[in-house]
């Protein structure tokens, strides 16, 4: 079945949607939820059925190699779904660059998870920033965000003309209702939300508390694999992106816009959701973290966490990238003579780590699900004492880390905090002393280990 049959089977009724997925990463999809709605063997035809508009989204530059856009055929032009605008304000949302003058980011930080509260909370009102890092009006660098979500967006729409979104949940599930098509995703999922694709986040299954990277630079990609070759790590055929779906539906209606770090709100009388065909490489996906498959050593030394890369968003430096995002997930230990957990170190890189589910090896005690870490540019970290002693004298049988799943977002740049991160967010004030109790064995004795 081809990709336009599988979205021929997608409309909308009575103002709902349908989720359907096509596979595969950075393919050129075509779509339509009504037969005939996509034109064939041209782009822009000089009148559309059913009386569509035909429009460009562009993702990069025209000329760059391997352009990232979609052409939309829509029910009206989307210089309709914007009129005048006035400014609104999102408090606890934050762009780069944003230092706060009594806030230190100096230090290596951890948090519980941030607690739920009986605010009623949307997608906007709900994302609570915790760092930034780089500067959005030179589309480098990125933003971590922890979102609280407790209620849909009602005839209320959002894009971001900043910056792409990666959303990884930990807790409850969300349905993305774009443009393009539905995504739902639940933990143990991500969806990557390009930047200008307007939405709507809808509460399936709440409350919702989960994770998001704010990517200000070039679009996540897949790591190249080097030597690896073909298989392992993430692979393409595991993304899946939505099949075509659309709203026609007359209704005031909010449309929000991120643009430079200020938000802004304009007033329109229908859904912007109104795209029935579409083709093209710039488009939303979801990815099921469990298909995930890790490589690692197989007889001693612990690799780089590079090597766990998931997606990267590359900088103008090659091989330094502007964003990592890294799992940790599932997997077995099996090198011999070798400390398992991540060896002690300091780095270019700035790391946040978030934990979806389990116990992180290095750390096991208090980085819990829901919990966030941030070790600094060159800040050094590593093991905790337990941690250390453990896997110092375990006895090296072929041992699996079981029922965890944590992740990083790595950048070149240094992560600053939030007024909320360090003052409201319940920051773990103890998380320094995990090392205080590492001993010092040397004695200056030959041999001794």
């Amino acid at each position: 079945m081809t990709a336009l049959e599988l979205g021929s089977m997608v409309q909308a009724t009575g103002g709902t949607l349908t989720p359907g997925y096509m596979p595969g990463w950075g393919n050129d999809f075509e779509t339509e939820a009504l037969p005939g709605a996509l034109p064939q063997g041209m782009n822009s035809p000089q009148k559309v059925n059913y009386g569509l508009y035909g429009e460009q989204l562009s993702g990069t530059a025209f000329t760059q190699p391997g352009p990232e856009r979609t052409w939309c055929y829509r029910i009206r032009p989307s210089v309709k779904h914007t009129s005048r605008f006035t400014r609104t304000h999102l408090p606890y949302w934050k762009t780069a660059p944003h230092i706060v003058e009594d806030v230190t980011s100096l230090g290596q930080y951890r948090w519980d998870p941030i607690p739920h509260s009986d605010t009623p909370l949307t997608w906007l009102t709900g994302m609570r920033t915790m760092t930034t890092a780089g500067d959005v009006n030179i589309q480098v660098g990125m933003a971590s965000h922890v979102y609280l979500v407790t209620h849909s967006m009602e005839d209320a729409y959002f894009y971001s003309a900043d910056s792409e979104l990666l959303v990884v949940p930990q807790e409850g599930r969300l349905r993305f209702a774009t443009e393009l098509g539905i995504i739902d995703i639940a933990p143990k999922e991500i969806a990557i939300l390009p930047r200008g694709l307007v939405y709507r986040v809808e509460v399936l299954d709440g409350p919702c508390r989960g994770f998001v990277c704010e990517n200000y630079g070039a679009t996540f990609n897949l790591p190249d694999r080097g030597p690896i070759g073909a298989n392992c790590l993430a692979n393409p055929r595991d993304f899946k992106n939505p099949v075509a779906a659309f709203e026609d539906r007359e209704t005031p209606s909010t449309v929000t816009v991120k643009w430079c770090g200020q938000f802004h709100e304009t007033q329109i009388g229908h859904s912007p959701l109104d795209v029935v065909a579409w083709h093209g490489n710039y488009a939303p996906c979801k990815y099921d973290l469990t298909t995930y498959c890790p490589v690692g050593a197989i007889l001693f030394d612990h690799p780089d966490p590079s090597i766990f890369t998931v997606l990267t968003a590359p900088s103008g430096q090659p091989g330094v990238a502007n964003i990592d995002f890294v799992l940790f997930r599932e997997r077995w230990l099996v090198a011999e003579d070798t400390f398992r957990p991540p060896w002690y170190h300091k780095n270019v890189m700035s790391e946040l780590m978030g934990n979806i589910y389990g116990q992180y090896d290095a750390k096991p005690q208090g980085f819990v699900p829901g919990g966030v870490s941030l070790h600094n540019m060159m800040l050094p970290h590593g093991p905790d004492r337990d941690a250390f002693e453990r896997a110092s004298n375990a006895n090296l049988g072929p041992d699996k880390l079981d029922r965890t799943m944590s992740f990083m977002f790595e950048t070149r740049f240094p992560q600053h905090l939030t007024a909320f991160a360090g003052t409201e967010a319940p920051m773990q004030d103890n998380y320094i002393d995990c090392w205080t109790s590492l001993e010092k064995k040397f004695d200056g004795t030959p041999g001794k280990k």
